[in-house]
């Protein structure tokens, strides 16, 4: 029986990314609380909040389903960034990460139903900014991308602009390390992207 394959995440991004490996998957939005626990260390936040998603839709699913969830944060200089309140924030943030080198942590869990967890893994990436002026920050946030995202910027989008280099998984830091969720479904028996031949399956 094939194994059905849930995206538990309300971002566009992760859903592109899935969607960009032909993989087969259903989006079910999760719940989750995400405030930060007293001394709580940035990775074992991203892990917990990603299991805590996938676990809050897994749990109301039942049969042969696999659930990841995912959570990405930025890190610098041991502070965690996650998405903006507000446009003031944003500006917080970026003037932050702003000629800097900075952290991206996403941390993805897959369970099933009956709360199971399977496989979790963090994964980080450094990424450089270039220095910001304030016109360019403010500029930015008109465009309102920041808004959504961890850290107040989009790589892939506007927010190229400022990226000078990056060290590790570029799709990481979009939201979901491909090569490594890819290859825990490949360990739970879930996906196989090419037949033998070569051809996409």
């Amino acid at each position: 029986m094939k194994t059905k394959i849930v995206l538990a995440s309300s971002s566009p991004r992760r859903k592109e990314l899935l969607q960009s490996m032909g993989i087969e998957f259903e989006v079910i939005a999760p719940t989750s609380d995400e405030s930060l626990l007293d001394g709580e260390r940035p990775e074992d936040y991203a892990l917990r909040l990603s299991s805590e998603k996938a676990v809050s839709v897994s749990k109301n699913l039942n049969g042969n389903v696999l659930v990841i969830g995912a959570d990405t944060i930025v890190v610098v200089d041991n502070e965690i960034l996650g998405k903006p309140k507000d446009e003031e924030d944003a500006g917080v943030m970026l003037s932050k990460i702003s000629g800097k080198t900075h952290h991206v942590l996403t941390a993805f869990s897959i369970t099933k139903p009956e709360d199971e967890i399977l496989h979790t893994h963090v994964v980080g990436t450094e990424v450089i900014v270039k220095t910001l002026e304030p016109q360019e920050i403010q500029g930015y946030i008109k465009t309102t991308e920041p808004m959504d995202k961890a850290g107040a910027y989009g790589i892939q989008g506007v927010g190229a602009f400022m990226i000078k280099g990056i060290r590790g998984s570029y799709t990481n830091v979009v939201g979901l390390p491909l090569v490594e969720v890819i290859e825990a479904l490949k360990k739970l028996g879930a996906l196989d992207l090419f037949s033998d031949d070569g051809s996409r399956k």
